[in-house]
């Protein structure tokens, strides 16, 4: 198929190398030709150290980078079977740009959003055919990352979704299939990973270093919650938590944190920036954690049991299925286990019984205990899924 791709950042090249990679003429553009000319040095480079590493051979970078087609206008888009925008967060912007397409592609052509919180419906009512409108979220790096989250518009018809499934299936991915709803699966249900442990840092219960620590140690997580924002961005990470947030009417269960507006204010946007919670332009900053395995349990069972109950809404408001949702959050951030065996490990009663016992204390909505996890305590039920 002829894939386009719109933007040439960092997940825009990658969308447009996997495409490739699958065999897809692949074109990218970007109307910035700086940004578009480092976005065929770094996918060469990258290619070239795969290729040095013994990854791949010399004749299937030089495939690979022979499908990829860097064009500077708009028009070279005409003929594409799908096109794939992956663009700044701006819903007017991209809309703005999914109308401009519609006056160039053919009737057949599907058009895709990368978004990874904006409504995909509201995208899709500035087309004309919204039927062959949806999301299909990659996550970064996409190259590497193996889970797609494709996500239809109430405009979405079942023959876009079944078209769209079966392209990213064929590129090697994980294909999970989610609700136009704020966040999707992922950045809805793994919000409390960040947001719990920035309330336990603020309220002073451990330091920063512990709560990684004990994520990591004790909670089995491959980074914890301030390492992973530190990498992942500040500036990425609020926006992403600012927009769940406000699609959500302001609901407390995704309320950002304030020290991390502070750390996007000060321009401490983490790894990229050189500063974010740790100094990473100081080699020899003092990290000072507790390893005390009481503390530690507290903070990750208090963590684990707000993602318990993020992910027990997902199910109960039809966000998707079980198994996407296990799929998901093992897939998609590298979780140990998926939320809900997880859960069924951890004991439905004490999840309630915790999350009442948190908004006895503070009296927040954010500790309210999900409907559905309550029924299934009365019930003495578990979640029908499997512990792998």
């Amino acid at each position: 198929m002829k894939i386009g791709v719109i933007g040439s950042g960092a997940m825009g090249s990658g969308i447009a190398q996997l495409a490739a990679t699958a065999s897809h003429e692949t074109l990218i553009f970007d109307n910035n030709s700086v940004a578009l000319r480092r976005s065929a040095e770094k996918t060469a480079e990258g290619l070239q150290a795969r290729v040095d590493k013994g990854k791949i051979s010399r004749e299937e970078a030089e495939r690979i980078l022979n499908n990829i087609t860097y064009v500077s206008n708009l028009p070279s888009f005409s003929s594409c079977n799908l096109i794939i925008e992956a663009i700044v967060e701006d819903l007017e912007v991209k809309k703005t740009l999914f109308k401009e397409l519609e006056m160039i592609i053919e009737e057949e052509c599907i058009l895709a959003t990368n978004t990874s919180s904006l409504s995909v419906t509201s995208i899709a009512s500035s087309c004309r055919n919204a039927s062959r409108v949806l999301g299909i979220h990659f996550f970064n790096p996409a190259i590497v990352m193996p889970l797609v989250e494709l996500v239809p518009a109430l405009q979405t018809s079942n023959n876009t979704m079944q078209i769209a499934k079966e392209i990213i299936s064929g590129m090697g991915k994980t294909v999970v299939i989610a609700k136009d709803t704020p966040g999707f699966i992922v950045n809805r249900v793994a919000r409390p990973f960040y947001g719990e442990a920035f309330k336990i840092f603020e309220e002073g219960i451990a330091g920063k270093e512990t709560i990684d620590w004990a994520s990591r140690t004790i909670g089995g997580f491959r980074m914890g919650p301030f390492e992973l924002t530190d990498f992942i961005g500040h500036d990425v990470n609020y926006a992403v938590t600012e927009s769940v947030w406000t699609s959500f009417y302001y609901d407390n269960r995704f309320k950002p944190s304030l020290i991390q507006k502070q750390l996007v204010d000060a321009g401490y946007l983490g790894r990229k920036s050189g500063r974010g919670f740790y100094n990473y332009m100081d080699p020899i900053e003092t990290r000072v954690v507790s390893e005390d395995h009481e503390l530690g349990s507290q903070i990750v069972n208090r963590i684990l049991v707000m993602l318990f109950s993020e992910a027990a809404d997902a199910l109960y408001m039809k966000i998707c299925s079980e198994e996407d949702l296990e799929k998901s959050m093992t897939k998609g951030v590298n979780y140990p286990k998926g939320l809900l065996a997880w859960a069924n490990e951890f004991g439905i009663s004490r999840i309630v019984r915790m999350l009442d016992d948190l908004y006895e204390r503070y009296h927040d909505s954010r500790y309210r205990c999900c409907p559905l996890l309550r029924d299934m305590d009365r019930n003495k039920e578990i979640f029908k899924v499997s512990k792998n």
